[in-house]
């Protein structure tokens, strides 16, 4: 008789892509997940796009399998180890085939939910028996493939799965999928209770969807010891992916405004986009005149971040809705310079309110208004009594909501409460 599918003490955790520099809060959170003493074993979707990667990723004790991301140059191996799959449980394969059937009308790629089906087998077959990972649970990180993944495989290694949806990833896709992601898991885990209510909204099966903030390091986004007060030319910083619901555009046209008032400043905006973005956003600090104050650094470290903070007057970002209906939640560099002591000027889209309080600790405007955002750009620059005021009642909230040692500690207690195995420290 074969035998079933050797179940352990490991948490399988599913991600897109490992490690990704736009994703240090979920490699801090498998580091500090490790430290309470669960056993993580990371499956990631693809090979890691960036050439270097953050610090906190060199402290992480969990292995990783990547999984072939290719359905021409991955055929084989994906032939091969669901074929052997197959053949050990015909039964549970074909139910897991079932379930993508009925999946597979609300797919809006059609090929990739065969691609993911195969990757969930390969997982079971390759890593859980060929390897003897022994799996009690598995998580996808964002609420579209990578939890799909883990759904398929949790299916066929009969365990139980959960997921983090962060975003654009709850917001993107059709509600359907989404609710029945939600009936299947064992729980949901979201970063903002704007998402959580959504959720709640959406969802009407009664599982439990616990918010639980990523928060930062605070270790490592300390006060910069800089007075409060700013002088010219001030200093404005924006990190962000060149995508529409960051709302670049925004800020550059509010920053055209303070330019055409006589503010003098220097503009800092780091990170980088597609090839499309990129020349749109070239061409638009071209048009307004702005190409002599600003420095676009592209992608850098988070070492690289800190010293431009230590530098920075004020932080800036324009999120938006997209036309798609993707949207931030609450972006991690604005907690990062929160805690710096760099305050916010930003619109009040999505979970950004929940820790950004207008007046209190920092400045909120609505989206896509420039005239708005250039009006709270220089009330905060200019007005040194606001400065005073804001700067050190928004290191305290990030303190008091933001610090991913407690944070991470509330979700090993959820992961725990639900039956994940833990090696409590």
């Amino acid at each position: 008789m074969i035998k079933a599918v050797p179940k352990g003490k490991t948490l399988g955790m599913v991600l897109k892509g490992y490690p990704r520099i736009s994703e240090t809060f979920i490699s801090n959170e498998i580091r500090l997940l490790e430290e309470m003493g669960f056993h993580v074993h990371i499956y990631s979707m693809r090979a890691p796009r960036e050439s270097f990667s953050h610090d906190s990723v060199k402290a992480i004790k969990a292995k990783v399998t990547y999984l072939p991301s290719s359905m021409f140059f991955g055929l084989p191996a994906f032939l091969w180890y669901n074929l052997r799959l197959f053949c050990r449980m015909p039964g549970r394969y074909l139910s897991c085939l079932k379930l993508m059937k009925t999946r597979f009308a609300l797919a809006p790629k059609k090929y990739t939910w065969v691609k993911h089906m195969l990757q969930a087998g390969y997982i079971v077959q390759k890593s859980v028996i060929d390897e003897g990972v022994e799996l009690a649970h598995l998580h996808g990180h964002f609420a579209h493939t990578p939890t799909t993944v883990a759904m398929y495989a949790a299916h066929l290694a009969d365990i139980p799965f959960s997921f983090t949806g962060h975003a654009k990833d709850i917001y993107t896709q059709d509600p359907r999928r989404i609710e029945d992601k939600v009936d299947r898991a064992k729980f949901v885990v979201t970063c903002t209770k704007y998402n959580e209510q959504h959720l709640s909204k959406t969802v009407a099966n009664g599982k439990p969807i616990h918010c639980v903030y990523h928060g930062i390091n605070l270790d490592l986004f300390s006060p910069n010891g800089r007075s409060t007060e700013a002088t010219t030319p001030y200093s404005i910083l924006t990190v962000a992916r060149f995508v529409p619901k960051k709302g670049l555009d925004t800020i550059l046209n509010a920053l055209a405004k303070l330019r055409a008032e006589g503010v003098d400043f220097r503009y800092t905006l780091v990170g980088t986009g597609k090839a499309k973005e990129n020349r749109k956003l070239l061409a638009l600090i071209e048009e307004l005149g702005l190409a002599d104050v600003t420095n676009l650094t592209g992608t850098v470290t988070h070492d690289e971040v800190i010293e431009l903070l230590n530098k920075a007057d004020c932080f800036t970002l324009g999120c938006r809705e997209a036309e798609d209906g993707d949207r931030d939640g609450i972006p991690n560099v604005v907690a990062e310079s929160m805690a710096t002591g760099v305050p916010v000027v930003a619109t009040d889209v999505s979970g950004v309110p929940e820790l950004v309080e207008h007046e209190g600790s920092g400045l909120l405007c609505p989206s896509n208004d420039a005239d708005a955002l250039a009006g709270i750009l220089r009330r905060m620059l200019e007005d040194q009594e606001l400065r005073g005021r804001v700067i050190p009642a928004a290191r305290a909230k990030v303190h008091e909501v933001f610090d991913n040692k407690k944070l991470v500690r509330e979700l090993g207690e959820i992961f725990i409460e639900h039956g994940v195995p833990c090696e409590m420290k």
